[in-house]
């Protein structure tokens, strides 16, 4: 079986820092208004003294079947065979918002500077280094793990197998099939996409 790599999170171990998303910013020179992450608020829900929140850190999820890779006319996006990652190449991108318009988990960004797209690549220049993403060695929780989730050997399947039953994926409506993988515990599941709940929360219109 090919390799997978991707980013299994344990949520519970969020503390809602940012420290992942100024660590990709610094390694990757990402510009303002800009992120290859994000951490999402998931509440407060509930009544009063039983209130649940936990933090939520999403990047490319490293999709099965990418729909940004299906839609880029110039194959500029493209998953690679040999790590599943996907990766935008600079010199064929024309910078034309397809990708970040498909990609139902706004990973991708535009770069207003170079005027062509740029997303988490799980940081390739550290690893060709035998290094970790940026992400995972600033998380002071010790929330993120980054390995090959086709390997059972690896030690994300090691922590996905002593957490079944508390793993989750992004919702997928679009039969993406995220690579990505969130473990939680101590907290209830909310199975919308984070952005959509932290706006339905805000405007009043979630229900439980």
């Amino acid at each position: 079986m090919s390799k997978q790599y991707s980013m299994v999170v344990e949520v519970d171990r969020c503390i809602g820092c940012h420290g992942c998303q100024v660590a990709c910013k610094f390694e990757n020179s990402i510009g303002l208004g800009t992120s290859r992450c994000h951490t999402y608020t998931m509440g407060p829900i509930g009544q009063f003294p039983y209130l649940s929140l936990y933090y939520l850190t999403v990047m490319c999820q490293q999709c099965e079947n990418p729909s940004c890779v299906d839609v880029c006319p110039t194959g500029a996006c493209y998953k690679s065979d040999e790590d599943g990652v996907i990766r935008i190449d600079r010199d064929s991108c024309i910078g034309c918002k397809s990708c970040m318009r498909a990609c139902p988990f706004h990973a991708n960004n535009y770069n207003n500077e170079l005027r062509i797209m740029d997303k988490c690549t799980l940081c390739d220049q550290l690893r060709e280094k035998g290094e970790t993403p940026a992400c995972v060695w600033n998380c002071a929780g010790g929330a993120l793990h980054f390995g090959d989730i086709n390997d059972p050997e690896s030690e994300v399947s090691q922590l996905l197998a002593a957490n079944e039953g508390h793993v989750y994926t992004l919702k997928d409506e679009n039969g993406n099939k995220p690579a990505g993988r969130f473990i939680l515990k101590q907290h209830k599941w909310i199975d919308m996409l984070p952005f959509e709940f932290e706006e339905a929360l805000r405007e009043g219109r979630y229900d439980e």
